[in-house]
């Protein structure tokens, strides 16, 4: 397991009835590893986790695993310990590299209480984690002193996916811990911003729809060429900020249903995107799409 690059935070592909369309998740993973990723991260939130029952993940990896080599990290999280870490325990008997973390559902504990949740998921297998902060969207904030605790008793913890929206709390963990784990940015708008501090992985939204934009992008900003970085940067940012809105699932595919490379269904509670919000939506999209720069001479 190689903790670097572009990861899709993978979509789960849906048929009408909101069924698992396999077929596509299988077709979807290979065409993300051709176009430049680095590995793929199923079962996310924009995987639509908490709306699959633990006999579906079990498709979804074994789906993803039979179409694919590259690395493969399952996003573990649960209403109990128990549930969460008997989910990491089906990821590795699937063939899962690496795990990503989070937080309780619902639940709002304590340090105490968090710090022994994740713990026991860490180690419910030997597989590499990945713990995910991200505050916004679940109410718990893994600060960077948490952070550098739980680095130093768990050595199958290697990477973070930091999802704050603060790059500063990039720099503020290389700080306390150097380079002891791989940083990756977890919001598409702050790429560049979190490259710049030190990150060298991106856990990305809008590559589902746009593979190939993404790991230029990335590579772009890796390898510190300014100029070529933000002229797609600028083209790239109105969908980028997608990925941090409530919506972000509905909107993103919905972007790869009008990239062509997907569909739009999503499962309830969430639904599908109508009326002015709609047309709103996808005139952003089709225009991006119209203006979609070459990135044959930022190669």
């Amino acid at each position: 397991m190689i903790w670097k690059g572009v990861m899709p935070a993978m979509t789960t592909a849906m048929n009408p009835d909101f069924s698992l369309d396999l077929s596509s998740i299988a077709k979807r993973a290979k065409w993300l590893i051709d176009s430049g990723c680095t590995g793929i991260v199923a079962l996310g939130s924009l995987g639509e986790s908490p709306t699959l029952t633990h006999s579906e993940k079990k498709i979804v990896l074994e789906t993803i695993r039979s179409a694919v080599t590259a690395p493969l990290v399952a996003g573990i999280a649960g209403l109990s310990t128990d549930e969460a870490a008997a989910m990491a325990k089906m990821a590795s008997a699937v063939g899962c590299n690496g795990l990503m973390v989070l937080p309780p559902y619902v639940y709002k504990g304590d340090w105490r209480e968090t710090k022994a949740h994740v713990t026991a998921v860490i180690r419910a297998t030997p597989l590499p984690c990945m713990l995910y902060n991200n505050p916004v969207a679940y109410g718990t904030d893994f600060i960077p002193e948490q952070i550098a605790e739980l680095t130093s008793e768990n050595k199958n913890l290697v990477a973070v996916k930091e999802s704050s929206t603060d790059v500063r709390r990039v720099t503020a963990i290389r700080s306390l811990i150097g380079d002891r784990l791989a940083l990756f940015v977890g919001v598409d708008d702050a790429i560049v911003e979190g490259i710049s501090a030190g990150a060298t992985g991106w856990i990305a939204g809008l590559v589902n729809a746009f593979p190939e934009e993404s790991v230029a992008l990335f590579d772009l900003a890796m390898a510190s060429r300014s100029k070529e970085t933000f002229e797609l940067y600028r083209w790239f940012l109105p969908l980028l900020r997608l990925d941090t809105l409530p919506k972000f699932v509905q909107m993103i595919k919905l972007a790869e249903q009008r990239a062509g490379v997907g569909k739009a269904t999503v499962r309830p509670p969430r639904r599908e995107l109508e009326g002015a919000e709609l047309a709103e939506l996808t005139a952003l999209i089709d225009d991006a799409i119209k203006h979609r720069p070459s990135l044959a001479g930022m190669r």
